[in-house]
């Protein structure tokens, strides 16, 4: 798998130009885009917007109408992989090195945004009036990288980009209950792999599961299944775990046949006195 050090070699290695600026990079996607049918990583955040002429691009395993655009984030390191893409002309790639935002609010505050934590399938699909205002706010940026930059143009152009974060969450929010109404509640899916799980007798074999293998059975990013549940629920991964076990606890409980600490152990608690207080609050 090719890894990009720089945006400097990201450039060079997909033959665009060199970028206006060492530590920030912007081109846009054309049709022959080269990144349409590769695998890489890069040290380095990216923000894309594409529409997609032809190709699979797929949306937690979900296929999604290609007519309009799809807005997708990648933090440093991650794994980026298309195939057999085809892009219409007004697609663009932001590309920002971590050092570019020192000193700036963005520093501190870009990794609280869930999405660069999901999977490339996991894009958001937008509205026509939600491309609309992507790509407002690209042009700005634009005009500030390409036009005569000064001392007051990293500052403009990170303001932008702010913008861009803060739209784009709410544009998954909407998404997330679109998800839901095509493909069903994710909650009653998460709570088939728990009685699966504990079904096939993992509980005690493995112990508790955690949401990095419930994410995999359900074909989503771990960060993509807190933040549905989030939504959706209201409550956090961990959380629906618990709950979901301690109504099987209280189920074993009425059967009388088991104490709380062996029924605590059967479930996977490896500490009964911390399975005792939860128990105990969900009572409450």
């Amino acid at each position: 798998m090719k890894h990009y050090k720089t945006i400097t070699e990201l450039h060079a290695g997909n033959l665009w130009d060199p970028p206006q600026h060492p530590l920030l990079g912007l081109v846009g996607c054309l049709s022959t885009c080269t990144l349409g049918n590769q695998e890489f990583t890069a040290d380095c955040y990216i923000i894309a917007f594409k529409k997609i002429k032809s190709g699979i691009f797929m949306y937690g395993r979900t296929p999604y109408d290609h007519d309009n655009g799809c807005l997708f984030f990648t933090k440093p390191r991650q794994v980026i992989e298309m195939k057999d893409l085809k892009f219409e002309e007004n697609g663009f790639m932001l590309m920002i090195d971590p050092d570019y935002l020192n000193g700036h609010d963005l520093f501190k505050t870009i990794d609280q945004y869930g999405f660069f934590d999901y999977e490339v399938t996991e894009a958001i699909h937008l509205s026509p009036k939600e491309e609309q205002i992507i790509l407002e706010l690209h042009e700005k940026i634009q005009n500030e990288y390409f036009n005569n930059p000064d001392e007051y143009s990293r500052e403009i152009i990170l303001s932008h980009v702010s913008s861009i974060l803060k739209y784009s969450q709410r544009f998954y929010k909407r998404q997330f209950i679109d998800r839901a109404q095509i493909t069903g509640k994710i909650t009653s899916k998460f709570n088939d792999v728990l009685k699966k799980y504990i079904t096939e007798g993992n509980l005690e074999k493995k112990g508790l599961p955690n949401v990095s293998y419930i994410a995999e059975q359900l074909a989503i990013s771990p960060r993509y299944l807190s933040d549905l549940l989030k939504q959706e629920s209201g409550k956090t991964a961990i959380e629906l775990i618990h709950i979901f076990l301690i109504s099987e606890a209280k189920n074993l409980l009425r059967i009388g046949e088991k104490g709380v600490t062996e029924i605590a152990y059967e479930l996977g608690f490896e500490n009964a006195s911390y399975f005792t207080r939860l128990l105990k609050n969900r009572r409450e």
